[in-house]
């Protein structure tokens, strides 16, 4: 065998003595393959989610009415009434992709328009500007049986549709910051996305960095002097979360400077900075205090995390999901910390929003610390 060869037969060798490489290096992409597939398959195993829709009848009268049983008809929407107050809320706030706003007196002045007298009235589209899709479907739909009402309510009931222009026109609005200040930013998204999934990340080296010491003997040393698990576990967790706040607080700062991403609360989006910060220690910390060696934690760790990322909406929006994935995601620290920060960048929201979300994930950070700290092992 020349030495080329044997070379070769090495590395392989060496690869194979590693089973939890050759295990990570299979079941990674399978498993990730095989969720893409199920997220981006065509709906044949189930009927597809529904378009929420919230429908504001400022109007009541017959041709208003008539619109908005047209649209409860249709077997894509899931159409409910809504002031229009809390339609503009739950659109901002990215509980539903759309609302409906019927003006007052749009039944009378549409017919009247339909018959050549007065002027259009408007139609409003209240949109989330980050999903495209459902809006634009909703808008066809919403032009077809706006027609139809108004034809019957100006030649009665045999009257079904319309070639001509419609008597109405249609006035689309994307909701995002605090009195339209803040416009839609899609990198804020982006950033808010990377951001959440980096910090994992570090989470994961800062569990394997704790394990390495370990395995060297320094954790032994720490417990013979006269400190508490509290101290030494804590004040790891402290330096990590505090690397974290000010990662995150760079991060949007080039974000802002460089891609206009705006924040609509300061204090809100360092509260959430915070809580993330002690999200990845404690994620780390629990690592540690669950694997048992570096390879195991990057490893299972990497994995563990990649997924965690992947539902909470980081890499794809969450609403492309299936409807149980979108409410299993609902448990993971990271949905709400991406949530949180869309909420405080170019959805516009206030600092109790932002208070909400850093508080369920702080609630998660001391869960893993608890956790970690019962189940660290100090004499390995």
């Amino acid at each position: 065998m020349t030495p080329f060869w044997a070379l070769v037969k090495k590395d392989i060798h060496l690869y194979l003595l590693d089973k939890r490489a050759v295990l990570m290096s299979l079941v990674a992409p399978i498993l990730i393959g095989s969720f893409f597939g199920y997220i981006f398959a065509p709906v044949t195993r189930e009927r597809p989610n529904k378009i929420s829709v919230l429908v504001v009848d400022q109007d009541e009268s017959p041709v208003s009415k008539e619109i908005v049983a047209q649209l409860t008809a249709e077997s894509s929407l899931d159409v409910k009434p809504a002031t229009l107050e809390a339609a503009r809320d739950s659109v901002q706030r990215g509980n539903v992709p759309a609302a409906v706003v019927i003006p007052g007196s749009f039944g009378e002045d549409s017919v009247a328009a339909l018959m050549g007298f007065g002027t259009r009235p408007k139609l409003s589209l209240l949109v989330d500007p980050s999903r495209q899709a459902e809006p634009a479907m909703l808008r066809g739909i919403l032009t077809g049986r706006a027609m139809q009402a108004v034809g019957r309510g100006a030649f009665g009931g045999t009257a079904t549709g319309f070639a001509f222009r419609p008597p109405f026109d249609a006035d689309e609005q994307a909701v995002t910051g605090v009195r339209e200040r803040i416009p839609y930013n899609s990198y804020a998204h982006s950033f808010a996305g990377f951001s959440v999934q980096f910090n994992l990340f570090m989470g994961v080296e800062v569990g394997a960095g704790m394990l390495l010491l370990r395995q060297r003997g320094l954790w032994r040393r720490f417990r013979a002097a006269p400190l508490s698990k509290w101290t030494i576990l804590g004040s790891r967790a402290l330096s990590a979360g505090m690397i974290s706040v000010v990662l995150v607080s760079i991060v949007f700062g080039f974000a802002r400077v460089v891609f206009d991403v705006r924040i609509s609360t300061v204090p809100g989006f360092f509260l959430l900075a915070a809580s993330i910060g002690l999200m990845t220690a404690a994620y780390g910390l629990l690592i540690a205090a669950l694997a048992r060696t570096v390879e195991t934690a990057r490893g299972m760790s990497i994995l563990v995390t990649i997924f965690i990322v992947m539902l909470s909406g980081a890499w794809v929006p969450s609403f492309l999901f299936p409807t149980w994935v979108q409410n299993a995601a609902k448990v993971l620290p990271a949905r709400w910390a991406v949530d949180g920060l869309d909420g405080v960048t170019w959805r516009g929201l206030g600092f109790s929003d932002a208070l909400l979300a850093s508080g369920v994930v702080s609630l998660f950070a001391l869960l893993f610390g608890l956790v970690a700290v019962a189940r660290f092992r100090w004499d390995e």
